[in-house]
């Protein structure tokens, strides 16, 4: 049983506002596998905050500090693939044969594409008498599906941290474990403080307030159509 009670914000582990619980389900034996907090609008308040103060500095790295940053995510990420498979091959259902090269090496290969972006993509062109200089958005919110946790976490998170700008992660409350491993690889990979931030919670709730914050500047989205509708 795998019980997760904090969450991510500001480059620590805090005491969730809310006071309830998700369960988490084995999809294999249908046993409760993991317990995770139920966020309430105030949590998600709060990584919005932090992934805002942080974008002030973050915003303004070089393409190469990020990319170095990426490379060491990729190192501990890698080093806890056989981990990764196994808690996700229980969230998902998944044959841990499988789970490894797909549910563990997906994210990987996505983590080591942006690195690999970084070396040659240009932020500033001269195009005829203009110059373009692309910036970063802002504060992403990265809401994301059951089927494919941590790929689909990546798919949003690394090149919103390439651009230079900070993310929030609202995983799946069917398959939220891997976000919190995530959490602790980008500690151990030394970004600073409020650059990633991983709360979880239900979409009418946690998404919701994310969806709708005002200093929440792009909103990268995976799930239902009533959602995407909404």
């Amino acid at each position: 049983m795998i019980i997760r009670d904090k969450f991510y914000i500001n480059g620590e582990w805090v005491t969730p506002i809310g006071q309830e619980t998700l369960e988490v389900v084995d999809a294999s034996s249908e046993e409760v596998m993991a317990c995770v907090p139920a966020g309430v609008v105030k949590d998600a308040n709060s990584a919005v905050e932090a992934a805002s103060a942080a974008f002030e500095k973050w915003g303004m790295t070089t393409p190469q500090q990020r990319q170095g940053y990426l490379q060491k995510l990729h190192t501990a990420m890698a080093a806890r693939q056989n981990e990764l498979a196994e808690i996700m091959a229980g969230e998902v259902g998944m044959p841990l044969s499988m789970a490894k090269p797909i549910q563990a090496g997906l994210p990987l290969q996505g983590v080591a594409n942006f690195i690999k972006i970084l070396d040659s993509y240009s932020f500033e062109e001269t195009l005829g008498n203009s110059d373009i200089i692309k910036e970063p958005v802002g504060v992403v919110a990265c809401i994301t599906p059951w089927n494919f946790p941590l790929h689909q976490i990546m798919a949003k998170v690394c090149p919103a941290l390439a651009a230079g700008c900070t993310v929030i992660v609202k995983p799946s409350e069917v398959a939220p474990l891997t976000a919190f491993m995530l959490a602790e690889m980008v500690d151990e990979a030394g970004f600073p403080p409020g650059v990633v931030n991983v709360i979880t919670g239900l979409g009418p709730v946690v998404g919701e307030a994310l969806a709708t914050h005002p200093k929440v500047d792009m909103v990268s989205f995976t799930g239902s159509t009533r959602a995407g509708k909404r």
